[in-house]
Order: structure tokens, then sequence, then C-alpha cells
């Protein structure tokens, strides 16, 4: 399986938080407002890329309702199984390190 870097990881567990609106810009602006990172457009859009030639997500376009796209349609973002299991085992490795760093943090 191919790996998974933090910041790939942070956009897939936003992906995750964003069950009804799975749009970049939500996923922008949730890494902004709780990760407590500036993201650009075009950094988020190159990790979209990279994560699904991993095969770690897919989309579809979607006709856009927002006024202000001019019609642009939008990108439906998913997770695959290969992405959700990756994030799993990220998860199991973050476990098995913290497990037990509790007093010292």
């Amino acid at each position: 399986m191919a790996k998974l870097g933090e910041f790939e990881l942070l956009v897939l567990l936003s992906l995750l938080r964003m069950r009804t609106t799975p749009y970049a810009n939500r996923i922008r602006e949730d890494l902004e407002t709780h990760a407590h990172r500036s993201v650009t457009r075009g950094a988020l859009y190159r990790t979209l890329d990279r994560l699904e030639e991993k095969g770690f997500l897919e989309w579809e376009l979607e006709p856009s309702q927002v006024p202000e796209r001019g019609g642009h349609p939008m990108r439906r973002l998913r997770p695959t199984e290969e992405g959700l299991e990756a994030v799993r085992e990220k998860r199991a490795v973050l476990r098995t390190f913290l497990d037990g760093l509790g007093p010292v943090l």
C-alpha cells in the first residue's frame, strides 16, 4: 500500500468529517479552522490529485448551485476502501506511539 503523508492524512480525515458536503473548499475551511493550517487552493488540489493517484480517494463532477461559481461543476469527493484502510493503519500507529504518554503530554 502507498504511504500516507501527514497533510494527506489530514485531508482524508477532513473529508471523512464532511459527510454531507465533501467538497474541496469545505475541506480547506475545515483544515484552516481545526488543524490551524493555512492551506492554499493549489496545495489542496495537488494533494487531492496525489490521493487519487494513490487510490485513496475518488471524485465525480456535480453541477454547482453556487452562483459565484458561474455554473462550473464541483468535485464531490469520497474516500475509497484503500483510503479508509490507510487512515486506519495511521490511527493504529499513532495509538501505539501515544499509548502511555498521557503523563508526559
